[in-house]
C-alpha cells in the first residue's frame, strides 16, 4: 500500500512539474501605437548607488534626476506616468516589474548610466527584450543621436528583469558612461540632464501620437542639431558589460 501511495504521489508530482514546464509565459502585449501610460524608471537608489564615479558622481542621483524631468515632460504631452521612485529610496526589481505590470495600456522606460574600467568608452546604448519593444528602442536611440558629438553604441537586446518580465513593451536607456570624463561632468550638468529627458520625451511622444508632434523645451532646442545614421541604425559597437 505504502509503495502504490508512493508511485502515485511521485506519478503526480511529475505531471504537475511537466505542466508547470510547459505553461507558457503570458505574451507580451504591443501598446506601442496605443499606450496611455509610461512607467518611467529612474535606475537603482537608496543603498543602491549603481555606478559611482569621480567624474559623474552616483548614477542614483543622475538616473532621479532625468527620470523626473522625463516625467514632466511626458505629461506636458497629455501622457499619464507612474514612477518606479521619485526619490533617494531602493526599490527592488521585483517591485518595480509588479509596478510596470500593474498599469493597463503602457510602455516602461528604464534610466540608467554606464559604467566601464576603459575610460575612453563613452556614447548611448538602449536595451529591450521582446521583439515588441525593438521600435520604441531604436526610436530613443535615434532621437539621442540628435545631441551633439553622440556616440551611437547600438541598440541591444539583454536579459534584464525589467525588460524580461514586462508584459508591456519595455526599454532601458544608457544615457552615457559616468566612467568618462567628459560624459561623466556632463552627467552633473542639469542643462545636459535636461536635454537627454527632453529627447527620451521626443521619442516615446512620436512613437505614440507620429513625428512632429512634439514640442521640447526651449531651452534645449538650440542644443540640439541631427546627425546622419549608420544605414544599419548603429555603429557595430559591442555593447560595454552591462552592470544591471
Amino acid at each position: 500500500m505504502l509503495r502504490l501511495i508512493s508511485s502515485a504521489v511521485a506519478i503526480g508530482s511529475l505531471i504537475l512539474l511537466g505542466a508547470c514546464a510547459t505553461t507558457p509565459r503570458a505574451a507580451v502585449k504591443n501598446t506601442t501605437k496605443t499606450f496611455t501610460t509610461v512607467v518611467v524608471d529612474a535606475g537603482h537608489g537608496g543603498k543602491d548607488n549603481g555606478a559611482y564615479r569621480r567624474f559623474g558622481g552616483a548614477e542614483k542621483i543622475a538616473t532621479l534626476d532625468v527620470a523626473q524631468r522625463l516625467d514632466r515632460k511626458l505629461r506636458e504631452s497629455q501622457l499619464k506616468t507612474v514612477m518606479t521612485r521619485s526619490s533617494d529610496v531602493f526599490i527592488p526589481l521585483d517591485e518595480r516589474v509588479a509596478i510596470e505590470n500593474s498599469q493597463k495600456n503602457a510602455i516602461f522606460v528604464s534610466i540608467h548610466f554606464n559604467d566601464s574600467r576603459r575610460r575612453g568608452i563613452h556614447g548611448f546604448e538602449t536595451y529591450y527584450h521582446s521583439g515588441d519593444s525593438f521600435d520604441l528602442a531604436n526610436r530613443i536611440q535615434g532621437k539621442l543621436m540628435t545631441i551633439p558629438h553622440s556616440t551611437n553604441r547600438g541598440v541591444h537586446t539583454a536579459n534584464f528583469r525589467v525588460l524580461r518580465l514586462a508584459y508591456y513593451p519595455a526599454v532601458l536607456v544608457e544615457c552615457g558612461f559616468l566612467s568618462n570624463r567628459s560624459e561623466g561632468s556632463q552627467a552633473r550638468d542639469w542643462e545636459y540632464r535636461e536635454l537627454l529627458a527632453d529627447r527620451i520625451a521626443e521619442a516615446i511622444v512620436e512613437q505614440r501620437y507620429g513625428t512632429g508632434v512634439y514640442r521640447g523645451s526651449v531651452q534645449v532646442a538650440a542644443q540640439t542639431q541631427p546627425q546622419a545614421e549608420s544605414p544599419t541604425g548603429g555603429t557595430g559597437l559591442a555593447p560595454a558589460a552591462p552592470h544591471r
